[in-house]
């Protein structure tokens, strides 16, 4: 099992509106995303910076950022667009962070 840890940015004031889509994630992505070994997966919010930290457990090689390709995943991408920083294909900016301490 890895963990995966990255940040990606809110634009600002879009912290309820961040929170209310993930409150109602779709069914099929949160299928798509267990059936790629993505057990757990929390999300944090930093306030004074409108950073977003994200954190999973995977079993496998890949995390939620290896399913790009997926139609699904280019349909949350372009709901979740325009309230967060992003890429041209939609994708959020995302920037992955090392693991500097572990305390099982």
């Amino acid at each position: 099992m890895q963990r995966l840890s990255f940040k990606m940015k809110l634009n600002k004031g879009q912290k309820e509106a961040y929170k209310e889509r993930h409150d109602q994630l779709w069914p099929e992505l949160k299928q798509l995303l267990k059936e790629n070994g993505v057990s757990e997966y929390s999300i944090f919010f930093d306030e004074e910076t409108s950073t977003l930290f994200a954190f999973q457990k995977v079993s496998g090689d890949g995390g939620s950022q290896d399913l790009a390709n997926n139609d699904i995943v280019k349909k949350w991408w372009a709901f979740m667009a325009d309230i967060m920083q992003t890429n041209p294909d939609n994708s959020p900016v995302s920037v992955p962070l090392e693991e500097v301490f572990y305390m099982p």
